[in-house]
């Protein structure tokens, strides 16, 4: 068959390849026939060896700055209801968790999760200096760096520099995955050293985009690159590619969930990564995305719409860890690149602000209201200023859950928190 591609947009590193095949979309079992059977066939004959003791973290990304004010509502605050006198919830409305705080009315779920002793809410995270560029903050989280200066590595890159180096070679079993994730891998998982990480599909590839990684793939399985050095890279790239994605394909589709999942991606995402725990993957870091909370506009639908989605799809998610016996290895923790103002906007909405509640799920976490509400006695769009910093929570999930010192990854010492 003839290729028409350029040389020129082949990649050329086995990050780049990933990277590719994740934005755009593509499940490599498409290409499996330029796959040697044996490979296939023994992969799907595999069944990996679970792990008991092994501590895994699931990281849940809000794309697009969670509004923290009207997810955890200060509801004895005069000044809540003086700054945002349309968006504010009622009190009689809020699912009370204190005597002062409670969550929005659609988060029954989370509400349950609290109740049962399984679900840590962090008040009021932030980072000094604070930028309130979606890029440039999500750069900030998934860096684990100051606000002043820019990484070329992500904090659990670096997490699986020290904690996940000497892999066997030939074991091609991802110690990261993501899923459901706009732009391919996340920035947290890059390294300075070589990590094997997966994507679980992509997130709107167009039929170009197909057509294009098919004549990528038919031109590197077919013989057609020049340059046989690359040749033979990305031929053994896309060889295990193939072998992890089947072997992930075969796990998905055999899977019975114990719990009833959104039916949604967000809820598929975390239904997958459920049976992929399940499989006893050597996995360490799952990494989902739930989209959407820039809430300019008509914030009250938009972010109700949002928290309904996050709240069953974490109840469900602990459901079946349980079912399945598994829900003393996982933490999940969600994040945001920003909260919102605490004043609303003309628009019934608000604008990019800064700090925002961070929530830590399992059987293991300390549940409860931790660290200190936000001070909200402010003018009329003052950014709230933040109590805890992001990278304490980092800190306690390294040393606490994922068993590392903390130190060499963040770059600096931070406070440890009572959530683990």
């Amino acid at each position: 068959m003839a290729n028409n591609t350029p040389l020129s947009s082949f990649p050329t590193t086995r990050r780049e390849f990933l990277r590719s095949s994740a934005t755009r979309g593509i499940g490599l079992l498409a290409f499996s026939q330029f796959a040697p059977s044996f490979l296939v066939n023994s992969t799907l004959a595999q069944a990996p060896k679970a792990e008991k003791d092994r501590s895994i973290l699931v990281l849940v990304q809000l794309a697009g700055g969670n509004d923290g004010l009207n997810t955890l509502v200060p509801f004895e605050n005069a000044d809540y209801y003086r700054l945002r006198p349309t968006l504010a919830i009622a009190k009689d409305k809020v699912l009370r968790l204190s005597d002062t705080e409670g969550l929005n009315p659609v988060c029954t779920a989370m509400q349950g999760l609290f109740k049962d002793g399984k679900l840590a809410i962090v008040q009021n995270v932030g980072y000094p200096n604070p930028n309130r560029s979606h890029f440039r903050s999500t750069e900030i989280w998934e860096t684990a760096s100051d606000s002043d200066r820019v990484s070329g590595t992500g904090w659990i890159g670096r997490y699986l520099d020290n904690a996940c180096s000497g892999t066997p070679e030939g074991d091609h079993d991802p110690v990261a995955m993501h899923a459901n994730t706009l732009n391919g891998a996340p920035e947290s998982f890059i390294g300075e050293k070589p990590h094997s990480t997966f994507g679980l599909g992509g997130y709107g590839a167009s039929r170009k985009d197909n057509e294009e990684t098919r004549h990528l793939l038919e031109a590197i399985s077919s013989g057609q690159v020049m340059d046989h050095s690359a040749e033979g890279f990305l031929k053994q790239t896309l060889m295990n590619s193939l072998v992890t994605e089947t072997k992930v394909q075969k796990v998905i589709n055999g899977y019975k969930a114990q719990a009833n999942y959104p039916t949604s991606a967000f809820g598929n995402s975390l239904k997958n990564v459920a049976s992929l725990i399940a499989a006893g993957l050597p996995t360490r870091v799952y990494f989902v995305t739930l989209n959407g909370f820039d809430t300019h506009y008509n914030q009250i639908t938009a972010q109700g719409r949002l928290l309904t989605e996050l709240s069953t799809g974490l109840a469900a998610f602990q459901k079946d860890l349980e079912a399945h016996k598994l829900d003393e290895q996982v933490v999940t923790m969600t994040f945001s690149e920003f909260g919102r103002r605490a004043s609303e906007n003309e628009s019934k909405g608000t604008d990019h602000g800064t700090s925002s509640p961070l929530f830590v799920m399992g059987s293991k976490v300390k549940a409860g209201l931790h660290g200190t509400a936000p001070s909200l006695n402010i003018p009329k769009n003052q950014d709230i200023t933040f109590s805890t910093d992001f990278r304490s929570v980092y800190a306690t999930v390294l040393e606490k859950w994922l068993e590392n010192p903390s130190e060499a990854v963040l770059g600096g010492k931070f406070p440890i928190l009572p959530i683990i």
